[in-house]
């Protein structure tokens, strides 16, 4: 079985790359369904709105036993949902909560904050500063979350398999790139340490 899981900053075309991923494997997206899956087996749906307002434009603030409830479910849920395989798994902390479940790709998507800005800008049809203003606040969201919760920095490589920056690459490319990774990686392990096989000059 395999799994991979996105991390993206806003801007960025994760979620493009994520569907281009799909269409080359066949496989599902899960993101949001994910999220309100968690929320209900917690008993917490208040927690599913919360979880998706990465620009704290909503107010919500669940209590300590809501969010602890559901950070639980989250974690049981997205280990399950790893373990069907052939999934692709949309932010929630993936990187962390599945770190050491075998056969799942960690992926996070970049791209430098001018050409974030821009993208944003011109997909909502708003002005730069305010798309700059929606970036820095949904960097801030998730930057807090992963630390919050799970004491990791969010720009942590060693989080990731694989950084791809989108600066120059179309969400094709950068799905070419994360699909030839998967089968190094994951469809084709090894057990040596990646230094013996690759040694340095």
């Amino acid at each position: 079985m395999t799994a991979i899981t996105i991390s993206r900053q806003l801007g960025s075309m994760g979620d493009e790359v994520a569907q281009a991923i799909a269409n080359r494997l066949n496989y599902r997206i899960v993101s949001r369904d994910l999220i309100n899956q968690a929320a209900l087996s917690a008993g917490v749906p208040e927690m599913a709105l919360a979880a998706i307002d990465d620009l704290g434009l909503f107010g919500i603030h669940p209590s300590r036993q809501a969010r602890s409830a559901y950070q639980q479910a989250i974690k049981n849920t997205m280990r399950e949902i790893a373990d069907t395989g052939q999934v692709i798994i949309i932010g929630r902390a993936g990187q962390v909560i599945l770190r050491n479940h075998p056969g799942v790709l960690h992926v996070m998507v970049i791209a430098p904050i001018s050409v974030r800005v821009k993208r944003i800008a011109q997909q909502h049809s708003i002005t730069i500063e305010a798309a700059a203003a929606q970036i820095e606040s949904s960097d801030r969201t998730r930057r807090n979350y992963l630390r919050r919760f799970y004491h990791v920095r969010w720009d942590n490589p060693e989080l990731y398999d694989l950084v791809v920056n989108t600066y120059r690459l179309s969400p094709d490319q950068a799905a070419c790139l994360i699909c030839q990774s998967l089968s190094l990686c994951i469809l084709q392990p090894h057990d040596k340490p990646i230094h013996d096989i690759y040694p340095a000059n």
